[in-house]
């Protein structure tokens, strides 16, 4: 909620009369009114569809004001919404009574409409404001948590392939050891295996960090014959390296999307392919418009599938895929890379896979 949207507020009144004054004057506001006529039903109205603020008659016929605002503190879904009390009850122990049950104000009847408009303001604010800092409060929590998982991709992923490469460095650069020049051209293939392991790394952390970043792109309809063109040349090492079976579709259907990012999503998913797939590999890449003005783009593989254990965590921020069968293991980056790319371009990712069966792996975009 901002200030330019309207607040929803429940008015929980029997008088029709007060009903109808304290939603005329809402409207006024140019808020969007509710007014229920007793406390049962109000309680209902507030768990169906959760509301901004609550204004709360006290004296009611089934069940009386402070019953209701009990009923709603103790329901986890309505427990945060601002309660204001209108009341022709001006006892002091009524007020510390609504006040200690969880109402935020507390206002007597007859009220005057220029008192309950700068209140109702007053804690609609409040509210847009406690909204915001639970919204950035979340955010930051996520931001922690990739920064903890970034450093543990650092540390543990940087850490393995530094090591060798700097063993392996170190013994032929020492005049002690005497090797024979087929062991020497074998540690220096395995420091250009490190090294380029690392630059992947590296590479895929300055693509999430520059995604982040950016808020927007431009969408532009992308020709899937170029990008998937392009991602086979990109791999073309790792596809003399596996020797797959690939099958594309005779055409495209045509989806609006940054063509670069959607390049990184096929090559994501097409490395997978290739490490987890079958001996040989067999991929199929394929599309298909699911309604809603979306296309799903999708590359099946012949792999050993995944549990539906692993997919519900496959894309949330550095989680691996892991083959032991093949004995491989991904570094954690591109699936969260996916995820987000995917996501700034106003699609979504998923997987379908049964395991011995394979894997279809899957992005949208908007159709043209």
């Amino acid at each position: 909620m901002n200030k330019e949207t309207p607040a929803n507020i429940l008015i929980i009144d029997d008088t029709p009369a007060n009903l109808r004054v304290l939603a005329s004057m809402l409207e006024a506001q140019g808020h969007y009114a509710r007014p229920v006529n007793n406390g049962t039903m109000g309680v209902q109205a507030a768990q169906l569809s959760s509301p901004d603020l609550i204004l709360l008659d006290i004296q009611m016929p089934d069940i009386d004001g402070f019953e209701v605002c009990r009923q709603l503190k103790a329901d986890e879904r309505t427990q945060d919404i601002p309660v204001i009390f209108i009341s022709a009850l001006d006892e002091t122990s009524d007020k510390i009574e609504a006040f200690r049950i969880g109402g935020v104000d507390y206002i007597t009847k007859p009220f005057q409409l220029e008192e309950v408009q700068a209140r109702v303001e007053v804690q609609v604010e409040l509210q847009r404001l406690r909204k915001r800092d639970k919204l950035l409060i979340n955010e930051q929590a996520q931001l922690i948590a990739e920064l903890d998982a970034f450093a543990h991709t650092v540390a543990h992923d940087l850490k393995n392939p530094l090591a060798a490469v700097s063993g392996f460095a170190e013994i032929l650069a020492s005049p002690d050891f005497v090797l024979p020049e087929e062991r020497k051209h074998s540690m220096a293939m395995k420091i250009v295996r490190g090294t380029d392991r690392m630059g992947r790394i590296i590479s895929s952390l300055l693509l999430l960090a520059k995604i982040r970043k950016t808020d927007n792109v431009t969408m532009m309809p992308v020709d899937m014959n170029d990008v998937v063109a392009e991602v086979v040349a990109r791999l073309d090492v790792m596809i003399a390296k596996y020797n797959p079976e690939m099958i594309f579709p005779d055409l495209w259907p045509t989806g609006i999307g940054y063509a670069p990012w959607v390049e990184e999503i096929f090559a994501n998913y097409m490395s997978n392919a290739l490490k987890y797939g079958g001996e040989p590999p067999c991929i199929e890449f394929g599309a298909n418009e699911i309604g809603d003005g979306m296309i799903r783009y999708w590359i099946a593989d012949n792999g050993a599938g995944i549990t539906k254990e692993e997919q519900a965590t496959l894309f949330a921020p550095f989680a691996r895929l892991k083959s032991s069968a093949k004995k491989v293991e991904g570094h954690g980056l591109g699936l969260s890379i996916v995820r987000r790319i995917a996501t700034k371009m106003g699609g979504i990712v998923g997987v379908e896979s049964t395991v011995d069966e394979g894997s279809l792996f899957y992005f949208t975009l908007p159709a043209t």
